[in-house]
């Protein structure tokens, strides 16, 4: 059969679109957007003994943190924190207060559920973290990095590192399967060899390869929730943050759903995903802590 290769973009003509429309494709994507044709090919990650090999690369078992070179014999290393929020405090221009003295840490290959009714904030913190919004007061630290007052490039490369898996998707409507995962890769500059190369694993890891020539609007909702997992973590994030993933989907659906954020997180992803339904929460055995009312309550540890 033949492979599904994305389609062919001039680069130029993606350069010539208004910049409201680049603006809006590189938010909504969370997309980096090439400034020109002469897209720089990013660095792979350097092999790690005994990192896990997934969608053609090797998965590190985290994003650079300052470790000790180090240990004390006799003693275990410290798990680097991927996630550090201290005293973040999120108020809105119209007076509306999302979150209060939220403190939070999430360690390099941690998975954590966030519960919480409608409303109490849980989508604001996933925001805050991939930079789509700013505190009010407060320090967010990713992969010790200050999210916060990062801009422009500095900003778009650490997005680079952080899968996002919205509650409605967000397909491209005219693009196949395999387009819309190719996608990310084909705009932060990846040769199409090693677009190829990554994309049958993703599309393989969510069970869709036999879908890869389908448009979104022939898939059922599951199905396309899986397609923006393959999406979010094709190029290998060390985050991987998930809102509301299985919010529009049946309790099958939402049971595939966790179970292929479980595998993500047991080769070595960060995992944060947002839910009300209790019921999932309770089927997995992982940490959870609930927003409500803008503040932060440990549930289990």
């Amino acid at each position: 059969m033949r492979p599904a290769m994305p389609r062919s973009t001039d680069d130029s003509r993606l350069n010539q679109l208004p910049e409201s429309v680049r603006a809006h494709l590189q938010e909504r994507f969370q997309l980096v957007v090439p400034a020109s044709s002469s897209a720089v090919k990013p660095v792979p990650p350097r092999p790690q003994s005994g990192s896990p090999e997934v969608f053609g690369a090797t998965v590190p078992t985290g994003v650079p943190v300052d470790v000790p070179a180090a240990v004390p014999s006799g003693e275990a290393a410290p798990t680097p924190a991927m996630v550090a929020m201290e005293k973040v405090e999120k108020i809105y221009p119209n007076g509306s207060t999302a979150l209060t003295n939220v403190s939070l840490t999430v360690n390099q290959g941690d998975f954590l559920f966030v519960t919480g009714p409608s409303g109490s904030g849980k989508s604001t913190l996933l925001k805050l973290l991939y930079g789509y919004e700013r505190p009010t007061a407060g320090e967010i630290l990713v992969a010790n990095e200050p999210i916060a007052k990062l801009r422009g490039n500095k900003l778009a490369m650490m997005r680079r590192r952080i899968g996002v898996v919205f509650q409605d998707y967000k397909l491209l409507p005219r693009r196949t399967v395999a387009e819309n995962v190719a996608f990310v890769l084909w705009a932060q500059g990846f040769t199409r060899k090693e677009i190829h190369r990554r994309l049958w694993p993703a599309l393989k890891m969510v069970g869709l390869q036999h879908k890869a020539q389908c448009f979104p609007d022939e898939l059922s909702g599951g199905e396309q929730q899986r397609v923006s997992i393959a999406r979010a973590v094709v190029n290998t994030p060390p985050l991987l943050l998930a809102d509301e993933p299985t919010g529009n989907l049946d309790a099958d659906n939402s049971l595939q759903v966790i179970k292929i954020l479980k595998k993500l997180n047991s080769i070595g992803i960060t995992v944060i995903v947002t839910t009300h339904d209790e019921h999932l929460v309770r089927l997995s055995n992982h940490p959870v802590v609930q927003i409500k009312n803008g503040r932060l309550h440990y549930l289990v540890r």
